[in-house]
């Protein structure tokens, strides 16, 4: 497997756990007022998800540049 084959399965993985925070922050809202004091937790863990996801993403652009 060439190092772009992993790096796509490794973006495929995270858009998983992104979409995943995603849900977990929709789901949250929905049930507010109950446990708003996990709103910034879960915010968090979705903002790095999404931030690391992107930072992949522009790797593999660069990768594929070359």
């Amino acid at each position: 497997m060439t190092e772009v084959d992993q790096l796509k399965a490794e973006i495929k993985k995270l858009s998983s756990k992104a979409s995943q925070a995603k849900m977990d922050l929709h789901d949250l809202s929905e049930e507010l007022p109950l446990n708003w004091s996990s709103i910034m937790m879960v915010a968090q863990k979705a903002y790095d998800a999404f931030a690391e996801l992107e930072r992949k993403r522009q790797d593999l652009k660069a990768m594929e540049k070359v």
